[in-house]
């Protein structure tokens, strides 16, 4: 990537002299750059240095702080701890592009910043929307009201979830590039396909349940993966963006899935309709709904709840496990920052892109698995579309985070499920579409601004601690206990 920090090193080791480790021999400098330890004439000299070529006391540059070993590459320490810390002195906080930080899901902190940016943002986005519904001449409170009357039904929240699990799904997809700053944006592609392609093999098969049901799940997978994996190769071997080539992808997918929906082919008419469907999936194929088992504790809805939600959770769990809590999270994060930085650990970030590009297509094909085998039963010209795009803005909301997704596929899902309610007062439905725009703005915006706040803090508490030749933070915690 053109912005990455190539002198990163994840390591945080440097050999005497300042040169990073595995570096070129001298010999290949151009002409005219001085060599390492020469002076350029005039310049004075600048006192006792130590090891490493830094002035006795300098703190390392903001923008690229150097790890520490089995330390992820976002983390933004306030101030060096540990044996070395009179040494080395306070290390600064990092400063990430807006761009990378807001892919990466950096934010704030602190617990207090963590419950208060997202509060402050949803309330600045509500006035912000009651102020749109007023331009329109409606009533905002009793729009509201409305809407949150009619989310609230029992056949609403069993709306709300079921589109709740493929937004999750989505934006669980598209989270995975962004970790790594991998925009995938062919998820809309790879899960369409991947549907189709399943649908229509478990239509032409009957095998007893389970292994009808295992089946086309991991057939939409694979063809997801699959798909997914074009766009990581040309990236790594042809240097092709990621971006336009899961553009590209997406509009062929939708070729392929209109060429092969076709009576004469993979398809077929249903009769009294224009409908073109896949043969149906057999019951023994079919996944039923939670409503038995809500029912054994209590909850009794009147629409069948999405069967495959507890395979939604089960993703978001292993997604937060494998990022944060493995050595492949931690090689896709340090690919992500800085790709030099990860060749120069042992990692090898192509084969890194690819990778990350498989996982987030095998995790796309699971987007249509709750619609296929829990209520279409089929793939037809009404099967859900947009859901990948979706899943972008839900991300984003999300912080890329399992649990903030969470709340911000609900939050979209419950918009959705109640923009037709707004017709009924007087409210054109569209200004849905308007809200949900105002919210991820503001939240995006608010998070920014609250992370820029955090970070000049910790620069001014890095300064008091030069200053001062004290470790402010550890002499705070000190007294504290």
């Amino acid at each position: 990537m053109s912005d990455e920090r190539k002198d990163l090193d994840p390591a945080g080791e440097e050999p005497a002299g300042g040169e990073p480790a595995g570096a070129a021999p001298q010999g290949d400098k151009p002409s005219g750059e001085k060599p390492s330890g020469e002076k350029p004439s005039g310049e004075k000299p600048s006192g006792d240095k130590p090891s490493g070529g830094e002035p006795a006391g300098a703190a390392p540059p903001a923008d690229v702080p150097a790890p520490r070993p089995g330390e992820a590459p976002e983390s933004e320490p306030s101030g060096a701890t540990g044996p070395d810390a009179k040494a080395s002195g306070p290390v600064e906080p990092e400063t990430v592009p807006s761009w990378k930080a807001m892919l990466r899901g950096l934010g704030p902190r602190g617990l207090g910043l963590k419950i208060g940016a997202p509060v402050l943002a949803l309330l600045i986005s509500l006035g912000i929307t009651m102020i749109l519904l007023r331009i329109t001449g409606a009533d905002p409170v009793s729009s509201i009201q409305s809407m949150v009357d009619y989310g609230t039904t029992e056949n609403s929240i069993v709306d709300i979830l079921n589109r709740a699990t493929r937004y999750y799904l989505s934006a669980v997809a598209v989270a995975i590039g962004f970790r790594m700053a991998l925009l995938n944006i062919g998820v809309d592609g790879q899960y369409r396909l991947a549907a189709f392609l399943a649908a229509a093999l478990g239509g032409a098969l009957a095998l007893p349940a389970p292994l009808g049901q295992m089946l086309t799940i991991i057939a939409a997978m694979v063809v997801g993966g699959l798909w997914a994996a074009i766009a990581g190769v040309l990236k790594v071997t042809r240097g092709v963006s990621e971006v336009l080539s899961t553009i590209m992808l997406n509009a062929i997918a939708t070729g392929l899935i209109a060429y092969l929906l076709n009576d004469k082919r993979l398809a077929e008419v249903r009769p009294g309709s224009n409908n073109v469907a896949t043969p149906q999936i057999p019951e023994s194929g079919r996944v039923g709904g939670l409503n038995g088992l809500l029912s054994s504790i209590g909850i009794d809805l009147p629409g069948d709840v999405y069967g495959l939600l507890p395979l939604a959770i089960l993703v978001g769990v292993v997604f937060w496990v494998v990022i944060n809590h493995t050595r492949f999270g931690f090689d896709l994060k340090v690919s992500g920052l800085s790709p030099s930085a990860a060749q120069a650990s042992g990692v090898n970030a192509r084969r890194m892109i690819v990778y990350t590009m498989v996982a987030s297509g095998v995790v796309a094909g699971l987007i249509g698995m709750p619609e296929l085998l829990g209520a279409s039963y089929e793939y037809s010209l009404n099967f859900p579309a947009g859901l990948g795009f979706t899943g972008i803005t839900v991300a984003l909301l999300g912080r890329n985070h399992p649990a903030g997704i969470a709340l911000a596929a609900l939050l979209f899902a419950f918009l959705d499920q109640t923009s037709d309610v707004l017709q009924e007062v007087d409210v054109p439905k569209e200004i849905v579409g308007v809200m949900q725009g105002v919210v991820v703005l503001t939240v995006v915006i608010v998070y920014e601004l609250v992370r820029r706040w955090e970070i000049r803090r910790q620069q001014r508490a890095v300064a008091a601690e030069l200053a001062t030749g004290h470790d402010l933070a550890r002499e705070a915690a000190g007294s504290a206990s």
